[in-house]
């Protein structure tokens, strides 16, 4: 049996900046519109991303591991593919997370009147268990890139701006642009460092189709795009400038996918990204914030 770290690590909370920042970021969007923070609504929006996001790692770890894909894999600990943990207590463990999204979400649509958002919500959910679950997985197909561009970029942010105000603005979409290519580059580091064994097992992610060293590149122009993407808004927000400085810690982890050859060495890239999504959502929602109370 599956101790509780071991259960933890499972969750890969490494993965969870993925959410945070276009909650954050959509926040922000909404703040810099009215100067009204509904911090209710805001942690209600967080807790639905969190929940998903752990949920959709359970039910790849059970997914991928009923399949024999994770058998050879590196990486972060994996509790059907090891054997810790029987994979009907995985499953339900990320049925339990999608089931908790779905009360809390449906709190936020009550709260915020916001009721075009309960379809979307049922489409997040059937999406995050289709990404390898079920009999034709879309993950499997190389399609899982622009599951995470939608989802925990486009719906993830302009969803958080919607249940603050009811509108959305151009702050939050290209918000919810940037936010969701850092995801994508989050899931092609990670797949590029599985492109042996997926290869193998007949998972084809788009790293697969693309060739490692396409991949590899595609990593670092992802991350470029995000970070200038905002300066469109310099024109009428000049603190928007400071979004640069999310450079500085995209440096290292580009760097790696460029020159490291090691694959299994890749694994600090997702940290790494993680940390520049946390950056880049923190200088976007301050310059946002400081052009509204300046």
């Amino acid at each position: 049996m599956a101790t509780l770290s071991q259960w933890v690590a499972g969750a890969r909370l490494r993965t969870l900046p993925i959410v945070i920042a276009p909650v954050v970021i959509g926040t922000a969007a909404a703040v810099g519109e009215t100067g009204q923070f509904l911090w209710f609504r805001f942690v209600l929006a967080l807790l639905v991303g969190l929940l998903l996001q752990v949920g959709v790692n359970y039910s790849n770890d059970y997914s991928d591991g009923i399949r024999g894909t994770d058998d050879e894999r590196v990486g972060p600990l994996r509790l059907t593919g090891a054997k810790l943990a029987k994979p009907k207590h995985v499953r339900n463990a990320a049925f339990g997370c999608f089931g908790l999204a779905a009360i809390l979400g449906f709190l936020l649509v009550i709260l915020s009147a916001s009721w075009p958002l309960l379809l979307v919500g049922v489409a997040a959910i059937f999406a995050a268990w289709g990404y390898t679950g079920g009999k034709n997985p879309y993950g499997y197909r190389g399609w899982g890139d622009l599951y995470v561009f939608i989802f925990f970029g486009l719906v993830a942010t302009l969803g958080t701006t919607y249940t603050q105000i009811g509108q959305l603005t151009l702050a939050s979409l290209l918000g919810a642009i940037g936010t969701g290519l850092i995801g994508c580059a989050l899931l092609m580091a990670n797949n590029v460092r599985d492109i042996p064994t997926d290869r193998e097992v007949g998972k084809i992610t788009l790293a697969v189709r693309l060739g490692e060293q396409s991949a590899r590149l595609s990593y670092v122009l992802m991350l470029s795009a995000a970070i200038v993407l905002p300066l469109l808004l310099t024109g009428s927000n000049g603190w928007m400038w400071l979004i640069l400085l999310s450079f500085i810690p995209a440096a290292a982890p580009s760097w790696l996918m460029l020159r490291e050859e090691s694959l299994p060495k890749l694994v600090l890239v997702l940290k790494q990204t993680g940390l520049v999504n946390v950056v880049y959502a923190a200088l976007f929602s301050l310059a946002i914030m400081l052009h509204t109370w300046l």
